[in-house]
């Protein structure tokens, strides 16, 4: 084309012009760089440009000029084609990687999938599931989506500092996820970093415990998940909350009927009092959140520390259990902490 451009002057014509395009798309398909593509096709362009034969038979400054004029707007057409008809093709091929990566997702956080077709597909998706993984998950105002600015400056943040082979950013019912080794704590702690740089509402993460290969990012995401569920039951304002700091509460959670037994034989008898269970409810939490003194609890509440001590020998003729005594506070302490993970009384147990 360079031959006939530099002997005739002419522009490439349109057939040409879709030839280059349609190299441009093989090219995308094949996971070519665009920037390997462009700088074949420019280097191309002027190493043969000693050798064209208009060149050699060229008179005069004027003419080599026109020439030359002639051949660069050539490769100028050439290349726009070739990136117009990359760009098409890069653009399926991320929507069809799109769908293919949430259906991976998808079956890497429900353990859905044979565990080596899995890690197979993992590779393809430049992360390797060999050892173990911890998940962290963050909650904030607005649900994340895969394509929003956050989401993408996240993504950036962190596969800018870490092997991308090891760190996978995505999202999930409206969560943000880190999946990262679980021998590496940096991560965690640089993805935490970053959100708190980035968000400027109320947010939090769950971050899970680490646990080896494929069902271990499984197990990982439901603490991190739970992690989060809990913080919200137990009004929790920590910014960032570790399952493993949370085990008593999944403890207690973990067998509800045996809790709501617990809540309703230890505290159903509050409600016998004419304000309900609440205001003594309130004093238990914030006389346990006190360290056990009536003063601070007082200071707490608002109240004085008359009133303070009045409700709590309420509290042991109603129920039999005596907040000050140490055999009683440990029974009445996890009933209190399963109140608030039943949302009791507020809501039908």
């Amino acid at each position: 084309m360079l031959d006939v451009v530099s002997a005739t002057g002419r522009r490439l014509a349109h057939r040409e012009l879709d030839s280059r395009r349609a190299l441009g798309a093989a090219a995308a398909e094949q996971d070519v760089p665009l920037r390997a593509l462009i700088d074949l096709y420019l280097s191309a362009s002027w190493m043969t440009w000693r050798t064209l034969p208009a060149i050699t038979a060229a008179r005069g400054k004027d003419q080599v000029i026109t020439i030359a004029e002639a051949v660069l707007r050539a490769a100028d057409d050439a290349v726009v084609a070739l990136a117009d008809g990359y760009d098409g093709a890069r653009r399926l091929v991320l929507r069809r990687e799109g769908a293919d990566r949430r259906e991976f997702i998808d079956d890497l956080l429900y353990g859905r999938a044979d565990l080596g077709r899995l890690a197979e597909r993992a590779e393809r998706f430049g992360f390797r599931l060999a050892a173990g993984y911890v998940v962290a998950a963050v909650r904030a105002g607005v649900p994340f989506a895969d394509d929003d600015t956050t989401t993408v400056h996240i993504e950036s943040a962190l596969l800018g500092r870490f092997d991308t082979h090891d760190v996978l950013i995505t999202t999930k019912d409206g969560l943000l996820l880190c999946i990262a080794p679980g021998t590496d704590t940096r991560v965690p702690d640089e993805f935490a970093k970053q959100i708190e740089k980035t968000l400027t509402g109320a947010w939090q993460i769950g971050v899970g415990r680490a646990h080896p290969g494929p069902s271990g990012v499984v197990r990982s995401y439901e603490e991190a998940r739970t992690a989060l569920e809990l913080a919200t039951s137990l009004g929790l304002a920590t910014r960032v909350l570790n399952a493993s700091e949370l085990l008593v509460y999944q403890v207690l959670f973990r067998d509800r009927a045996a809790l709501v037994d617990l809540v309703t034989t230890v505290l159903d008898p509050l409600n016998q009092t004419r304000g309900g269970a609440r205001p003594l409810l309130d004093t238990l939490t914030g006389y346990f959140a006190s360290s056990g003194i009536a003063a601070e609890t007082a200071r707490r509440l608002f109240l004085s520390v008359r009133t303070i001590t009045y409700r709590l020998d309420r509290i042991q003729q109603l129920t039999g259990y005596d907040p000050r005594d140490p055999a009683h506070r440990f029974t009445l302490e996890a009933a209190v902490l399963g109140a608030r993970l039943l949302n009791w009384p507020t809501q039908d147990r």
